[in-house]
This record gives structure tokens, C-alpha cells and sequence, in this order.
């Protein structure tokens, strides 16, 4: 490290992303420095992990060194220097992007949008880093790119379809790393590594060069170990959407939001979880996860109520939404042949769904929204578990066929899609550990555009229950 650095290697690369930038600019350590030491770290600890697809090696050194060169000239880019990876389903000019399959063969030919703009904010791409086929289902195992396994257990899934990014910042791999949400695949993913994850507004962050993609489910955002580094995060990649919808600017920077206190706030909390598929089953523990935090959260001086959402039949508009998204991933791949078997049913299902069918669920979401949102008449934010209970052995769903997986996944994650088909911004905040060692973890939803709520809340619980300091057997 650059002489007279105040802390050691480790405590470096667990430091987050916002807090690297800063010594970064104060010449407490330089990029080459950063950069090779989470290279470091990952050729010793991924081997065990499996979460990256690609790592960049030289690409990345010749960058730091670039960075190098722009620090002496004065430049004070938010990033500048600091090692991030992306989620394999983003493209990277001149990388392939694979899905999690080997079924495209040709690189990009240039970069996505929040790709652009994290790179002119100076980060740099040490990797990218692993989903499932085509980033559909909550667990990050693939025939081509094999299973990826959580730091707090290698027996357990880092969750998905963002889990390869997980992994990697639970790890200490990275500081920070792209994610995307579909059907909770942010959430899920840094509720079973013991990260925080925010899935943003709908529209909040561009999804080009797709527009809608999964039919308006999907959002683009980060897993970090920290909610500061979330907010930098999303202040370098936020606008330039041309989806229907998307929100306006915020009123003043997600980083000044999460360093301010979020006064006094009405928290609705609800262990209740909407019917997509199949009747949900939540562990005693996950439930328990929500009214600890409400406990805290009352002690901090908000006001908490048990409430639950009027989810009405909200399944029936979310799954032909879900599973037709899936179905047109599927009809756009190159190599349709090199997909999984389950994949191709995953595509199967979609392409039964009727056309008035899907159609009467788009039209429905505003009838879902005004329902279902009438919760915020009373209340500011909502408090519900993440997902089922502590993150699922791997291998949970192998061999199984689509529609079996299908079931299962709707059993285990029931509350993160709803905020999909809805758009709301909503986050995964941990929420301490379970009897079995893996982290707990409780969703908390805003209104619509109210990610600065959402960020000032968490910070206030990360200050109170700090969860960053605490690291995985393999990190």
C-alpha cells in the first residue's frame, strides 16, 4: 500500500466503494495499488466461490494506471480508480456478455448505458461476474459456468440472479458490483450474502440498450456492503431512461439523502406474502427478522404497525408478466440449442401464456398499484421479510424441470416481485444472523420515487446495528 497508509490490506479492500474513492483522492492509497490488491484477492479466494465469469486482469492494471495519470492532473471523477465488477448480462465493449450461458457468441460492441456512465465516473471493471441462464431464476448455478457459492457457506446459494456480484462484495472481492431485479434478484442476493441491495424506481436508471426490459420488471442497480456506497452508486448511474414512467431527478444527491436523518416515520410491517404460483411458506425466523427490526426501529422514534398490504389476486397479473419476459429472452438468443433444459421450458410456459392474458396484466398493474399502494395513505414505508427464510442449500432445484422450479421459487421468494410488477423502490437491510449462521435479512418498500427515504432509513439502521464490519469465513 502507498507509504504511511493508516489502515492494512484487509481493512482496505472491506472499506466500500465510497470510502476507497476518498483515499484514493487523498493519496492514501493509488489505483494501481487498489486494484491489484482486489486482484489479488480474487485469484486467492474465487476458486472456492465461483462468482466470476471473466476477470480482467491486464485490461484492469492498464486502467489504474490511466487513473494514475488523471489524479495528478487534478481529475476528481466519484469513482475514480475504484475496482468494480459488472453482472455478466451488461455489456462491457469488446467482452462477451453471456447471460450465464454460452449461447451468444459475439462481444459488444459497446457499452450499456450504466456501464458508460460508471466508467466516465472513473471505475474500473475488474470482471464480470456470474448470473443464471439468462439472470431467471434466484440461485446462480448454470451448465456451462457451474454453481456459485455463498462466502458465509460454500453449501449455501449466494442467492440470484445477482448472486455471482454477491458473493464477490460479501467476499471483499470487489467494493461494490452491479446487480439487476427482475423478481428480486438485487434483494435476494444481498439478503442471503448479508449485503444491502436497492432495487430503485422503475425507470430510475437506464436499462439501455434494452427499453423494458422483462416487460417493464426489471431495474438495474448494485449490491455493497454499505448504504453509502449504494447512494454514490445510484447518483453516478441514475437518469437518461426512455422508459415510459421514469421518474424525475432527485430533489438533491442520494449520497446527501443517506447522510441525513430521516426524521420520524410510520412503518407498516407485514409478514404476509401475496399467492404468485403456489402458497408461500416463511420460516419462523424471517418472520421474527421483521418484528426485531420493528422493535428497533420504535426505538429509534418512528411509529410501527402491523398492517398488511391488500394484495388481492396480484398473482395473477405478476406471473404472465414474469414468465412472458422470459419466454422473449429465450425466442432472442442466438444458440437457442446451448440453453439449459430448463431454460427452454422457462420459455415454453411463456410462450402459452395468451396474448390477451398478458395484455390484461400489464393493463391491470395500475389496479394493482392503486390497491395495493393505498398502504402509503397511512403509512411511509412497508417492512416485510425478503424471501422465506436463510439462503437455500445449491443445488436446491438441479435437474428439476421449469415448472417445478417455477413452484418452488414463488414458494421461497413471494415478496420482492410484487414491487417489480408495481415499480416502487424497495431494499434488502440485514438484519442480523439466524440460528444456522447465514444472515437474515428484512425488505423495506417506499412509495413511488422515494428511494432518498429509503436510503436516509437505512443508513439510520446501519448506524444503529452495523453490519459492514462483519465478514464470511471466506473473505
Amino acid at each position: 500500500m502507498a507509504e504511511g497508509a493508516p489502515i492494512g490490506a484487509d481493512e482496505i479492500a472491506f472499506a466500500g466503494a465510497a470510502r476507497q474513492a476518498e483515499m484514493v483522492r487523498a493519496g492514501e492509497v493509488s489505483p494501481t495499488e487498489l486494484v491489484g490488491l482486489h486482484l489479488e484477492r480474487i485469484e486467492r479466494l474465487d476458486p472456492q466461490l465461483n462468482s466470476f465469469r471473466v476477470v480482467l486482469a491486464e485490461r484492469a492494471m492498464l486502467e489504474a494506471e490511466q487513473a494514475e495519470a488523471r489524479i495528478k492532473g487534478g481529475d476528481d471523477r466519484p469513482l475514480l480508480g475504484v475496482p468494480i465488477a459488472l453482472k455478466d448480462e451488461v455489456d462491457l465493449a469488446g467482452e462477451l456478455t453471456t447471460r450465464g450461458t454460452d449461447a451468444f457468441p459475439d462481444p459488444a460492441t459497446a457499452d450499456s448505458e450504466m456501464v458508460r456512465r460508471l466508467r466516465e465516473a472513473g471505475a474500473i471493471v475488474v470482471g464480470k461476474t456470474l448470473l443464471p441462464e439468462l439472470a431467471i431464476c434466484g440461485f446462480t448455478e448454470s451448465a456451462t459456468y457451474g454453481v456459485s457459492r455463498n462466502p458465509w457457506n460454500p453449501q449455501r446459494t449466494p442467492g440470484g440472479s445477482s448472486g455471482g456480484s454477491a458473493a464477490a462484495v460479501a467476499a471483499g472481492l470487489v467494493p461494490i458490483a452491479s446487480a439487476s431485479d427482475g423478481a428480486g434478484s438485487i434483494r435476494i442476493p444481498a439478503a442471503c450474502c448479508g449485503l444491502f441491495g436497492l432495487k430503485p424506481q422503475r425507470g430510475r436508471v437506464s436499462m439501455a440498450p434494452h427499453l423494458e426490459h422483462w416487460n417493464g420488471l426489471s431495474a438495474n442497480g448494485c449490491v455493497s456492503r454499505s448504504v453509502l456506497d449504494t447512494a454514490l452508486w445510484l447518483d453516478v448511474v441514475s437518469g437518461g431512461s426512455r422508459e415510459p414512467g421514469a421518474p424525475p431527478p432527485p430533489e438533491r444527491p442520494f449520497v446527501e439523502a443517506a447522510r441525513t436523518a430521516p426524521g420520524g416515520l410510520r412503518v407498516a410491517f407485514s409478514t404476509a406474502a401475496p399467492r404468485a404460483v403456489a402458497p408461500p411458506t416463511v420460516s419462523d425466523e424471517a418472520k421474527g427478522a421483521v418484528s426485531e427490526m420493528a422493535e428497533v426501529l420504535r426505538s429509534l422514534g418512528h411509529e410501527t404497525a402491523q398492517k398488511d398490504p391488500d394484495w388481492g389476486m396480484i398473482g395473477n397479473n405478476m406471473v404472465p408478466r414474469y414468465l412472458r419476459g422470459a419466454a422473449e429472452d429465450v425466442a432472442k438468443v442466438p444458440l437457442p440449442e446451448r440453453l439449459e433444459r430448463r431454460t427452454r421450458g422457462m420459455g415454453r410456459l411463456g410462450s402459452l401464456i395468451p396474448t390477451a392474458v398478458f395484455e390484461k396484466a400489464r393493463a391491470g398493474e395500475a389496479a394493482d398499484a392503486a390497491r395495493v399502494n393505498a398502504i402509503f395513505d397511512t403509512h411511509d414505508v412497508l417492512m416485510t421479510p425478503v424471501m422465506g427464510g436463510t439462503a437455500l442449500p445449491v443445488r436446491r432445484w438441479e435437474g428439476r424441470g421449469a415448472l417445478w422450479t417455477l413452484l418452488g421459487m414463488s414458494r421461497f421468494y413471494p415478496y420482492c416481485i410484487p414491487w417489480n410488477h408495481l415499480g416502487n423502490p424497495s431494499m434488502a437491510v440485514p438484519a442480523g444472523f439466524a440460528a444456522d449462521g447465514m444472515p437474515l435479512s428484512v425488505q423495506i418498500v417506499g412509495r413511488p420515487g422515494s428511494e432518498a427515504t429509503l436510503l436516509s432509513l437505512a443508513a439510520q439502521i446501519e448506524s444503529e446495528r452495523p453490519w459492514a464490519d462483519k465478514r464470511p469465513p471466506i473473505s
